[in-house]
Protein backbone atom coordinates (compact mmCIF):
# COMPACT_ATOMS: atom_id res chain seq x y z
CA UNK A 1 0.00 0.00 0.00
CA UNK A 2 1.22 3.45 -0.88
CA UNK A 3 1.80 5.38 2.34
CA UNK A 4 0.99 8.66 0.63
CA UNK A 5 -2.58 7.37 0.13
CA UNK A 6 -3.07 7.13 3.90
CA UNK A 7 -5.07 9.80 5.70
CA UNK A 8 -2.72 12.44 7.12
CA UNK A 9 -3.76 11.94 10.71
CA UNK A 10 -3.07 8.21 10.52
CA UNK A 11 0.48 8.79 9.29
CA UNK A 12 1.10 11.39 11.98
CA UNK A 13 -0.43 9.52 14.93
CA UNK A 14 1.10 6.14 14.13
CA UNK A 15 4.36 7.77 13.02
CA UNK A 16 4.77 9.52 16.38
CA UNK A 17 4.18 6.25 18.24
CA UNK A 18 6.61 4.39 15.98
CA UNK A 19 9.23 7.07 16.66
CA UNK A 20 8.70 6.53 20.40
CA UNK A 21 9.13 2.78 19.92
CA UNK A 22 12.47 3.28 18.14
CA UNK A 23 13.73 5.74 20.76
CA UNK A 24 12.90 3.46 23.69
CA UNK A 25 14.35 0.41 21.94
CA UNK A 26 17.62 2.29 21.48
CA UNK A 27 17.62 3.29 25.15
CA UNK A 28 17.23 -0.34 26.23
CA UNK A 29 20.18 -1.26 23.99
CA UNK A 30 22.19 1.60 25.50
CA UNK A 31 21.35 0.27 28.97
CA UNK A 32 22.75 -3.15 28.04
CA UNK A 33 26.00 -1.53 26.91
CA UNK A 34 26.31 0.90 29.84
CA UNK A 35 29.43 0.39 31.94
CA UNK A 36 28.83 2.51 35.03
CA UNK A 37 26.05 2.66 37.60
CA UNK A 38 25.58 6.35 36.82
CA UNK A 39 25.04 5.62 33.13
CA UNK A 40 22.56 2.87 33.94
CA UNK A 41 20.67 5.08 36.38
CA UNK A 42 20.40 7.92 33.84
CA UNK A 43 19.29 5.64 31.01
CA UNK A 44 16.75 3.88 33.23
CA UNK A 45 15.33 7.24 34.34
CA UNK A 46 15.06 8.38 30.71
CA UNK A 47 13.39 5.10 29.69
CA UNK A 48 10.84 5.42 32.48
CA UNK A 49 10.05 9.03 31.52
CA UNK A 50 9.74 8.22 27.81
CA UNK A 51 7.48 5.25 28.51
CA UNK A 52 5.29 7.28 30.87
CA UNK A 53 4.72 9.93 28.19
CA UNK A 54 4.12 7.33 25.49
CA UNK A 55 1.68 5.31 27.62
CA UNK A 56 -0.25 8.43 28.62
CA UNK A 57 -0.63 9.50 24.99
CA UNK A 58 -1.90 6.06 24.04
CA UNK A 59 -4.24 5.69 27.01
CA UNK A 60 -5.65 9.22 27.05
CA UNK A 61 -5.97 9.84 23.33
CA UNK A 62 -4.91 7.15 20.87
CA UNK A 63 -6.61 4.03 22.27
CA UNK A 64 -9.98 5.72 22.97
CA UNK A 65 -10.03 7.17 19.44
CA UNK A 66 -9.20 3.79 17.91
CA UNK A 67 -11.80 2.01 20.06
CA UNK A 68 -14.41 4.53 18.91
CA UNK A 69 -13.66 3.74 15.25
CA UNK A 70 -14.65 0.08 15.63
CA UNK A 71 -14.97 -1.43 19.11
CA UNK A 72 -15.32 -4.97 17.73
CA UNK A 73 -12.35 -4.83 15.40
CA UNK A 74 -9.96 -3.14 17.83
CA UNK A 75 -11.38 -3.92 21.27
CA UNK A 76 -9.41 -7.10 22.09
CA UNK A 77 -6.09 -5.58 21.01
CA UNK A 78 -6.77 -2.44 23.02
CA UNK A 79 -7.79 -4.44 26.09
CA UNK A 80 -4.53 -6.41 25.90
CA UNK A 81 -2.56 -3.20 25.48
CA UNK A 82 -4.22 -1.76 28.58
CA UNK A 83 -3.18 -4.78 30.66
CA UNK A 84 0.35 -4.62 29.21
CA UNK A 85 0.56 -0.94 30.14
CA UNK A 86 -0.50 -1.71 33.71
CA UNK A 87 2.29 -4.28 34.05
CA UNK A 88 4.85 -1.93 32.49
CA UNK A 89 3.77 0.81 34.93
CA UNK A 90 4.33 -1.58 37.84
CA UNK A 91 7.84 -2.31 36.59
CA UNK A 92 8.52 1.40 36.06
CA UNK A 93 7.43 2.13 39.63
CA UNK A 94 9.79 -0.58 40.89
CA UNK A 95 12.69 0.86 38.86
CA UNK A 96 11.95 4.38 40.07
CA UNK A 97 12.13 3.11 43.64
CA UNK A 98 15.49 1.43 43.08
CA UNK A 99 19.02 2.48 42.43
CA UNK A 100 21.63 0.82 40.24
CA UNK A 101 23.20 -0.70 43.36
CA UNK A 102 20.03 -2.64 44.17
CA UNK A 103 20.27 -6.34 43.58
CA UNK A 104 17.47 -6.59 41.00
CA UNK A 105 17.88 -3.20 39.28
CA UNK A 106 19.46 -4.52 36.06
CA UNK A 107 17.08 -7.48 35.92
CA UNK A 108 14.02 -5.27 36.38
CA UNK A 109 15.08 -2.89 33.61
CA UNK A 110 15.81 -5.90 31.36
CA UNK A 111 12.38 -7.42 32.04
CA UNK A 112 10.75 -4.06 31.32
CA UNK A 113 12.63 -3.96 28.01
CA UNK A 114 11.44 -7.45 27.08
CA UNK A 115 7.91 -6.58 28.06
CA UNK A 116 7.96 -3.37 26.03
CA UNK A 117 9.44 -5.22 23.04
CA UNK A 118 6.50 -7.66 23.14
CA UNK A 119 3.98 -4.82 23.41
CA UNK A 120 5.61 -2.92 20.53
CA UNK A 121 5.57 -6.04 18.34
CA UNK A 122 1.83 -6.50 18.89
CA UNK A 123 1.09 -2.87 18.08
CA UNK A 124 3.30 -2.82 15.00
CA UNK A 125 2.27 -6.22 13.62
CA UNK A 126 -1.41 -6.26 14.56
CA UNK A 127 -2.94 -2.94 15.59
CA UNK A 128 -1.18 -0.51 13.24
CA UNK A 129 -1.69 -2.66 10.10
CA UNK A 130 -5.42 -2.89 10.87
CA UNK A 131 -5.57 0.89 11.14
CA UNK A 132 -3.77 1.21 7.80
CA UNK A 133 -6.05 -1.38 6.21
CA UNK A 134 -9.11 0.57 7.35
CA UNK A 135 -7.54 3.90 6.30
CA UNK A 136 -8.68 5.35 9.63
CA UNK A 137 -8.75 9.11 9.84
CA UNK A 138 -6.90 9.93 13.03
CA UNK A 139 -6.28 13.60 12.26
CA UNK A 140 -8.09 14.87 15.40
CA UNK A 141 -6.21 12.48 17.70
CA UNK A 142 -2.88 13.19 15.97
CA UNK A 143 -3.34 16.92 16.65
CA UNK A 144 -4.28 16.27 20.28
CA UNK A 145 -1.28 13.96 20.74
CA UNK A 146 1.06 16.58 19.32
CA UNK A 147 -0.34 19.22 21.67
CA UNK A 148 -0.37 16.92 24.73
CA UNK A 149 3.16 15.50 24.38
CA UNK A 150 5.01 18.63 25.64
CA UNK A 151 2.67 18.87 28.63
CA UNK A 152 3.36 15.26 29.59
CA UNK A 153 7.10 15.57 29.02
CA UNK A 154 7.46 18.73 31.10
CA UNK A 155 9.02 18.19 34.53
CA UNK A 156 6.43 18.16 37.30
Amino acid sequence: MNKSSLPTGLKEAVGALLEDHRKVNKLFKDFEKAKTSEEKQQIARTVCNELAVHAALEEELFYPAVREIDPEKFGDLLDEAKVEHATAKDLIAQIEGMGPGDELFDATVTVLGEYVKHHVKEEEEQLFPKLVEEKCDLRPVAEKMEARRPELAAPA
